[in-house]
């Protein structure tokens, strides 16, 4: 295997969406509740360019000293709130732009009553622009866009301008995990993440998932389509 090439030896790319649309199905009356009154006070602080146009280093007192873990495009919200129930001592940041998303979860932490989580709704390259080096101790990206056709590859997570930073602000050693029933989305990250710097340790197929994990919709719906869930577990050199 290669070395892991530097951010500054790559060209700089067009930046490109790793994700599909942002709004879905009109908000219930409830969800739309959760939003206005409940995500002001989950939101992170100083990720926007409004709110930190400078890009300044992200204050993490926000997180009150706990250590942070990160997932990447939380879908409905059950993967993270399980996590952050199972894990009080760590602080979670959860990040997605698609607003649906963000209402479920919403109403998932309400229902659970976790509070040692943070939402970004938005793109995680915000948050990757001001998270200082070597600071989330585990990643996980679960179900993201398969970007199915050819063409579209390019703008799937696992490529190289999302894997640098985000090797970049992970701790070495650290977990970075991904589930994905897609078997090209299994291939480019077999090809794609150790380049970045990460070193495969485990992988599996059905019924081998982590011990702590817990089926989320999206897993749901690809066995009801008959696809079948591959699990990743890679390491950060």
């Amino acid at each position: 295997m290669s070395d892991p090439v530097a951010p500054e030896q790559h060209p700089a790319e067009p930046r490109r969406n790793f994700y599909g649309r942002s709004k879905g199905k009109t908000l219930r009356a409830s969800q739309k509740d959760y939003l206005a009154n409940d995500l002001e006070t989950l939101r992170l602080r100083g990720v926007t360019r409004d709110e930190n146009p400078g890009r300044a280093p992200l204050d993490l007192t926000q997180f009150g000293g706990l250590p942070l873990w990160l997932e990447v495009g939380f879908g409905g919200g059950e993967h993270l709130v399980h996590m952050a129930a199972l894990n009080p001592q760590i602080h979670l940041i959860g990040c997605e732009p698609f607003v649906n998303g963000v209402a479920m979860l919403i109403g998932k932490i309400r229902a659970a009553g976790v509070t040692n989580l943070s939402i970004h709704p938005g793109d995680v390259r915000d948050l990757f622009d001001v998270l200082p080096d070597g600071v989330i101790g585990k990643t996980f990206l679960n179900y993201p866009d398969p970007w199915p056709k050819a063409r579209h590859h390019r703008r799937r997570f696992v490529t190289q301008g999302y894997l640098r930073a985000l090797h970049r602000v992970m701790a070495p050693a650290t977990e970075f995990r991904i589930a994905t029933d897609i078997p090209d989305y299994v291939r480019q990250a077999h090809e794609e993440v150790p380049e970045a710097g990460f070193r495969l340790e485990h992988e599996a197929g059905d019924g081998g998932a982590w011990d702590d994990w817990i089926s989320t919709r999206y897993e749901q719906k690809a066995f009801r389509e008959g696809r079948f869930p591959h699990y990743l577990t890679f390491r950060r050199a």
